[in-house]
């Protein structure tokens, strides 16, 4: 059995290699599926028209010989690279800030240890395009210039994409379209919608909802890396870039109907809980298993288990919940 993943990550040592050549035998057939229908929709094109057939094709997955191109294209991140040609290459030649510099040098061997092309060995090194991209963000977007988790979302872009300026507009895409304020210094917008997810549990798992409440357990004890690393180090990878092809189609939306699903499809295994640490390992113990490696069964389940979700509802919700936090202070 192969000891490293097809993306350069080492398998853990309780890695169940049976059941997952199981899974990935079946899945294999899906893929094979899936990318003659995508390659019929491309037909070596650039672009795609937002449309149902479109968002039905992202949902059921993006064969990974595409997933870098639609990802530009939905997301917008193409036309912001075509219409700004050169831009990136001035972002790294010009003056530097020397304590952004420094703020991601420190990060860089923390990221990914498990991967062998992050490591200082391999050839090429992806640690320089990581260094590159986040240099070249930081002085992008000097409101948000370097924050951690960024290191991790910008590592998986550079892996997917094998291309530095593309995972630079991906990056702008998501930080400074999709998740707004979530990597901002004050991290407004990804503490709003941990107490959004929090509201939304209340809704559709009551349960779960009032366990929490009664233990006083916070829900950004609990959720706070899945919604900083978008899943990244908390769910399988293929899993990870399931919910990250809708993430860019569709919007910080996926993220909560991927939070509610992991609730909802433990709920009674959460309720076994009987205390605060309990509640905080329960909440750890239920992003692994056959549910999340199973990535096709369980993207079926995120848009039926947690019902309707309208984007409607859910900016309600965060204004609600943001006036709460600013009035916190």
């Amino acid at each position: 059995f192969c000891r490293v993943d097809s993306y350069g990550f080492e398998r853990p040592e309780d890695f169940d290699y049976a059941s997952y050549e199981a899974f990935f035998s079946r899945y294999l057939v899906v893929l094979t599926r899936r990318a003659i229908k995508w390659s019929k929709l491309l037909k070596g094109k650039n672009s795609i028209q937002k449309s149902l057939k479109v968002k039905r094709y992202i949902r059921k997955g993006i064969p990974s010989e595409h997933r870098a191109l639609v990802w530009m294209i939905v997301s917008g991140a193409q036309t912001n690279m075509e219409q700004n040609p050169g831009y990136y290459h001035r972002l790294l030649e010009g003056e530097k800030n020397a304590k952004l510099l420094e703020a991601i040098k420190t990060d860089m061997n923390r990221t990914f240890p498990d991967n062998v092309k992050f490591r200082k060995t391999a050839d090429p090194c992806l640690q320089h395009s990581l260094y590159n991209v986040l240099v070249a963000y930081g002085h992008h977007n000097k409101a948000v210039g370097y924050c951690q988790g960024m290191n991790f979302i910008a590592g998986y872009l550079i892996l997917i994409t094998k291309n530095e300026e593309e995972s630079f507009w991906l990056l702008d895409a998501l930080i400074g379209r999709i998740l707004p304020d979530y990597y901002s210094p004050a991290m407004l917008g990804l503490k709003t919608d941990q107490e959004v997810l929090g509201e939304l549990v209340k809704m559709k798992v009551p349960a779960v909802a009032e366990l929490m409440e009664r233990h006083g357990v916070m829900w950004t004890l609990v959720v706070s890396r899945w919604f900083i690393c978008l899943f990244i180090d908390i769910l399988p990878v293929e899993t990870v870039l399931r919910i990250w092809d809708c993430l860019f189609y569709e919007g910080s939306k996926i993220l909560f109907r991927v939070a509610l699903t992991l609730i909802k499809q433990n709920q009674a295994f959460i309720l076994e809980a009987t205390n605060f640490p309990d509640i905080c390992d329960k909440f750890k113990q239920i992003t692994k298993g056959t549910l999340v490696t199973e990535c096709h069964s369980f993207m079926q389940k995120i848009f039926t288990d947690p019902g309707s979700l309208s984007m409607a509802t859910i900016n309600k919700l965060r204004e609600t919940c943001r006036e709460k936090l600013l009035s916190q202070g």
